[in-house]
C-alpha cells in the first residue's frame, strides 16, 4: 500500500481507494498474524498492529457496503511447550479486545447497549481489574478437588503445569470447602488466573542467577513463564512465583448472579484475588479507575499493562457471548507505550515464510520499561521513506507489549552528516531472486518460492510448530541442518527419515549432540504424529491467510480430508459452485478463496499434500461439539431481514454454538433461512430454490429459546 494512500484521511477516501485499502489491510494484518501467532517472531508493535485494525474499522464504518468477508481479526496464539502433557480446556481461553482512549471505552459501553438493546439511562455494572503481565492458567476443580492446571496454549489446548503450580506458596487451594458463601461445591469449575513475579523478587532472583552464572531474565513476565515451564519441579519451587485468580471458565453445579459475587466466592475459598479490583456503574467510573491505576502503576509490586473491564451480570455475559477470538462482554484498556532514545546502527532485511521482505532496525541496546531492547520493527519500504530513517540516526523507540518495539521518530538535529538515504533492496538477500511488489501493497516479496532457502525452511518450521504437527525434537536448528544437508525438503520427507537409510540410527547418532536415545526419541515423536486432526493438517500447510481459526472453519465445513481436497480441486479448476461455496463460508471472502485456489492450482503443492497424506496413518475427520439435543446441528443457516428479539450477531453466534453452519448467502446447499421483516433478495432466492423459510419466533422455538 502506498504511503500516500495510508496517510489520507478516511473522510477523504474515494470508494475505489477505500476498497483497495481494505483489501491491502486484510493482507497486511494477516501477515502480521502469521509472524506473531505462528512464528513467535513479531515484526510490529502492539500499538502499530492496533493502529492497522482501527484504520480498517474506521474505513468499514464509512463504507459499510465494502466490508469484506475476510475482515481482519486477531487470534489467540501461544505455543504449547514440549515435554508437557497436553490438556484441552473445557471452555476455550480467549484473548481480549483492546481499548486505548476514553472514546473507546464509551464505544465499548455503547456496543453492549446496542447488543442487549438497553436504554442510555439503564445502569450497567462493570468490574475494573488490573491486567497482570504474567502467564495465564486455567485450574480445573472436579467435585471441589483440584485435578489439573494448564496454560492458555492456543486457547483450546494448553500444557499441563499441575505439578509446577502446586509448588507456589499461598497459591491454589487443593480443595474447595463447601461451607462458604453459597454453601455448596461445584461439580466442575475452571478458575482462570495469572502467574506472576513481583519486581523486587525478580531483581533478587536475577542477582542470584548472575552470581552463580545462571540465566538472566529480561523481565518479570518472562521469568514467571520460564519458571513455570521447568520440567524439573524443584527448579520451579525455588522461584518466587505468585498468582491471582480472576475469572471462571466452565461451571457446573453452581451459579453466581454477578462476577463480583464470584470474586468474593474465590476469596472465601482461599484463592488470591487482586484487592485493586473495583466495581463501577458508569463509563465515568471506569475511566476514573483507569486513571487511578495508571497513576499508581510504577509503585505497584507487579507489572501491569492495562486494566480489564467486565460486565458484572453473568446472565448478560452469557447473552453477549463471544466473537471468534474474544468475549463481547470484556475488554482491556491498555496503558500508553513507554519510550526511550537510542542509535540505529544498521538496517537488515529478514525474509519471512511467505517471502515477505521485512526491514528490522539493529539498535544500540537501551532499556525501555524495564526491558533491554536491541531491535525495532521498520515495517516496510514506505515506512522507511516516510520517516526518512537512516543508519546512524538517533531515534525514539517505544515498546507496547512484549514484542519488538517500533521507531516513533528520528531526531533530525542529531543526524550524522554522512548519513545516507537507505536504499531498499530489489532482490532477495537470501536467494538473490527478484523482489516483487503488488500494486498498492506495502510489502515486497521474494519470487524465489520453494527455491528460496528462507521460505522453504520457514515453511518446514511452521509445519512442525506446536499449533501445527507439533513434532518434538524438530526445532529451528535441526530443521535448518537437515534442510541444508538435503535430508528434508518437503513435509513428507520428515516421515521418510527413518526409512531412508538401512541404518538411520547410525547415520543420525554420529551427528554432534546426538545418540541412539535422542535419535529414537525423534523418530518416535515423528511417528506419533502420523495421526492428525484435519484442522491441524490444513493449518500446517501454511497457506497464506489460512490461520488456525480459518483452518478450523474449513475442517468444520467440509468434515473430511477427502471432501476438502475434492472441493478445493474443483474450485482450482474453476468450478463456479465450488468457488462460491468456499467464499460463502462465514468470515471468508474473495481474497481467502483466491489464496486457496492459487495454492491448489500449483501442481507441486498438490503433489506435496498427497505425498504427505500417504505418509500418515489417519487424517481425522472434524468432530463437532456435543450437539445431541440440537435440531439444527449440521445444517446451513442463513439470516435475513430485521430481527426483533436478538441482534444478527447474537443469532449467528447461537446457531454456530448449536452446531450449525452460518452462511452469508442462499444456495442449493442451504437448509434453513430465518427471515425477519424487510427480507429481500435472500428470501426470494430461498423461495426460488425451495429452501425452508421460518420466522424469528419459529427459530427461537426451534432452538429452545
Amino acid at each position: 500500500m502506498s504511503a500516500g494512500l495510508r496517510k489520507k484521511a478516511v473522510d477523504a477516501l474515494t470508494q475505489a481507494e477505500a476498497e483497495k485499502e481494505l483489501k491491502n489491510l486484510a493482507a497486511e494484518i494477516a501477515e502480521h498474524d502469521v509472524a506473531y501467532h505462528r512464528e513467535d517472531a513479531p515484526t510490529i508493535s502492539d500499538a502499530d498492529y492496533d493502529a492497522l485494525t482501527r484504520r480498517n474499522t474506521e474505513i468499514e464504518k464509512r463504507f459499510p457496503k465494502l466490508i469484506r468477508a475476510d475482515s481482519p481479526s486477531k487470534k489467540v496464539g501461544a505455543a504449547v511447550a514440549s515435554g508437557f502433557k497436553k490438556v484441552k480446556h473445557v471452555t476455550p481461553m480467549l484473548s481480549l479486545d483492546n481499548l486505548f482512549s476514553e472514546d473507546d471505552v464509551t464505544d465499548f459501553d455503547a456496543r453492549i447497549r446496542r447488543f442487549l438493546k438497553l436504554g442510555a439511562d439503564e445502569v450497567i455494572e462493570f468490574t475494573a481489574e488490573p491486567k497482570i503481565d504474567g502467564l495465564s492458567f486455567s485450574a480445573r476443580y472436579e467435585n471441589g478437588k483440584l485435578t489439573v492446571v494448564a496454560t492458555r496454549g492456543d486457547g483450546v489446548e494448553g500444557e499441563d503445569i499441575t505439578a509446577n503450580i502446586r509448588t507456589i506458596k499461598k497459591g491454589l487451594p487443593e480443595k474447595l470447602v463447601s461451607a462458604d458463601l453459597l454453601g455448596q461445591v461445584p461439580k466442575l469449575l475452571e478458575v482462570r488466573g495469572e502467574v506472576y513475579m513481583t519486581k523486587s523478587d525478580f531483581m533478587a532472583m536475577n542477582e542470584a542467577q548472575a552470581k552463580k552464572g545462571g540465566k538472566i531474565f529480561a523481565n518479570p513476565r518472562n521469568a514467571a513463564a520460564g519458571s513455570l515451564r521447568q520440567l524439573d519441579t524443584k527448579i520451579t519451587a525455588e522461584r518466587p512465583l505468585k498468582l491471582f485468580a480472576y475469572a471462571a471458565g466452565a461451571v457446573e453445579g453452581i451459579e453466581w448472579a454477578t462476577h463480583w459475587e464470584f470474586l468474593g466466592q474465590l476469596k472465601a475459598w482461599g484463592f488470591p484475588v487482586n484487592t485493586d479490583s473495583k466495581l463501577c456503574k458508569s463509563v465515568k467510573d471506569l475511566v476514573k479507575a483507569y486513571r487511578d491505576l495508571e497513576g499508581r502503576r510504577a509503585k505497584l509490586e507487579y507489572d501491569i499493562d492495562g486494566i480489564v473491564y467486565k460486565i458484572n451480570r453473568i446472565d448478560w455475559q452469557k447473552r453477549l457471548g463471544f466473537v471468534s477470538r474474544s468475549p463481547r462482554w470484556a475488554a482491556a484498556h491498555k496503558f500508553p507505550a513507554q519510550q526511550a532514545e537510542t542509535v540505529l546502527e544498521k538496517i537488515e532485511i529478514q525474509v519471512g515464510r511467505t517471502g515477505s521482505l521485512t526491514p528490522v532496525a539493529r539498535l544500540t541496546p537501551v532499556t525501555v520499561g524495564g526491558v533491554v531492547v536491541s531491535n525495532a520493527t521498520l515495517h516496510n519500504q514506505d515506512e522507511i521513506e516516510r520517516k526518512d530513517i537512516r543508519e546512524g540516526d538517533t531515534v525514539v523507540i517505544q515498546r507496547a507489549g512484549d514484542v519488538i518495539p517500533q521507531i516513533v521518530e528520528v531526531k533530525l538535529d542529531q543526524r550524522p552528516k554522512n548519513a545516507k538515504k537507505y536504499k531498499f533492496p530489489d532482490h532477495c538477500p537470501v536467494c538473490g531472486s527478484k523482489a516483487h511488489r503488488e500494486e498498492d501493497e506495502a510489502i515486497l516479496r521474494c519470487t524465489g518460492g520453494l527455491f528460496c532457502k528462507a521460505q522453504a525452511v520457514e515453511r518446514l518450521r511452521h509445519f512442525v510448530s506446536r499449533e501445527a504437527f507439533d513434532i518434538e525434537g524438530m526445532g529451528e536448528k535441526n530443521i535448518e541442518e537437515f534442510f541444508a544437508e538435503g535430508m528434508i525438503k518437503t513435509p513428507a520427507d520428515l516421515f521418510k527419515l527413518e526409512k531412508r537409510d538401512t541404518d538411520p540410527l547410525r547415520k543420525l547418532q554420529n551427528r554432534e549432540g546426538w545418540g541412539p536415545q535422542s535419535v529414537r526419541k525423534l523418530f518416535d515423536a515423528i511417528n506419533a504424529r502420523r495421526v492428525i486432526s484435519l484442522e491441524r493438517f490444513i493449518y500446517a500447510l501454511g497457506i497464506r491467510l489460512i490461520g488456525q481459526a480459518k483452518a478450523r472453519l474449513l475442517a468444520q465445513h467440509y468434515g473430511s480430508f477427502k471432501d476438502w481436497r475434492k472441493a478445493m480441486m474443483a474450485a482450482a479448476r474453476g468450478n463456479a459452485e465450488a468457488n462460491a461455496e468456499v467464499q460463502n463460508i462465514e468470515s471468508f471472502g474473495e481474497s481467502v478463496k483466491d489464496e486457496l485456489v492459487a495454492f491448489f492450482a500449483e501442481k507441486q503443492n498438490l503433489e506435496a499434500i498427497d505425498d504427505l497424506a500417504d505418509q500418515l496413518d489417519t487424517i481425522e475427520d472434524f468432530v463437532q461439539a456435543d450437539t445431541t439435543n440440537s435440531k439444527i446441528a449440521g445444517q446451513t443457516v442463513v439470516f435475513t431481514g430485521n430481527l426483533a428479539t436478538m441482534t444478527r450477531s447474537e443469532a449467528k453466534a447461537k446457531a454456530q454454538s448449536l452446531g450449525a453452519k452460518v452462511a452469508g448467502s442462499v444456495s442449493a446447499k442451504t437448509n434453513l433461512v430465518v427471515a425477519g421483516p424487510g427480507a429481500g433478495s435472500k428470501l426470494k432466492e430461498a423461495e426460488k430454490l425451495g429452501v425452508k423459510v421460518i420466522s424469528e419466533d419459529d427459530f427461537v422455538a426451534l432452538i429452545g429459546g
